[in-house]
């Protein structure tokens, strides 16, 4: 089913300037929320980024994040104007950004269309899936604003993507299209532009139907993480449990892990 306007939200956990919040059940879509200028991302909302994300990490009505931009575009990056001189300054405010998405416990799906370049395309590729519009298009600027790229980050695209895929898009700052993308692993999903909430919302609803614990233990395994204690507990029994009535019994399970 679509996803429920912006009317449904605003939720102190999320909400913050440059920034929105919209829930629907159990998924929470973040809005970059600067569609005059392509929701570039100005020093401010780099830095209350992180914050945003643990208010919605922590709150235990959401399973599922999906990361939008408003209007025509998911994120034109940094708001270059607006850049400090102290590029060390701002390496640390990004990568700390980069990061908390990154390391948000629950899992992330990034809803793309119009520009995703330069820290917008950091972000995607923060996210654990990206779904786009066929007519996105992609890029990493730095080269051609002369900003180094940020090892996390870098180190990131490369694992997504591989080392030949990510050359290309570092050294050439090139726009590729959502084709393309979806060609080289940058992209999990292409649909038609119509298409693009409905798609997101049906599979986001699907993640959130799983059981929160497999779900969960699977991203930080993933990520080389080890699995919290409580996963092997009796928390995993009951939702293993459940599982096996439902399939008995043919009917969706009801898990209760959160």
């Amino acid at each position: 089913m679509p996803a429920e306007g912006p009317a449904a939200a605003g939720s102190a956990a999320g909400d913050a300037a440059g920034f929105s919040v919209a829930r629907r059940g159990p998924v929470a879509t973040l809005v970059i929320d600067r569609p005059a200028k392509r929701n570039a991302l100005t020093m401010a909302m780099w830095e209350a980024l992180p914050e945003v994300l643990a208010g919605l990490d922590a709150d235990p009505g959401v399973s599922v994040l999906v990361l939008t931009g408003a209007g025509a575009h998911f994120c034109a990056g940094a708001d270059i104007p607006g850049l400090p001189e102290d590029t060390a300054l701002f390496e640390r405010v990004n990568s700390t950004a980069e990061a908390a998405l990154a390391d948000f416990a629950k899992p992330t799906v990034a809803m793309v269309r119009g520009a995703c370049v330069g820290g917008g395309c950091e972000l995607a590729v923060a996210c654990d899936l990206r779904f786009a519009a066929s007519s996105a298009r992609f890029a990493i600027t730095a080269s051609r604003l002369g900003l180094v790229y940020p090892p996390g980050p870098t180190r990131r695209l490369v694992s997504l993507v591989g080392a030949a895929p990510a050359r290309y898009l570092l050294y050439s700052s090139l726009p590729i299209g959502a084709d393309h993308a979806h060609r080289i692993g940058l992209v999990d999903v292409v649909v038609e532009d119509d298409a693009l909430e409905a798609a997101v919302a049906e599979f986001t609803d699907t993640l959130a139907a799983r059981s929160q614990l497999s779900v969960r233990a699977a991203k930080a395994i993933i990520g080389e993480a080890d699995p919290s204690p409580e996963w092997r507990s009796a928390a995993a029994g009951a939702e293993l449990a459940e599982g096996k009535r439902a399939f008995t019994e043919r009917r969706e399970p009801r898990f209760a892990w959160r």
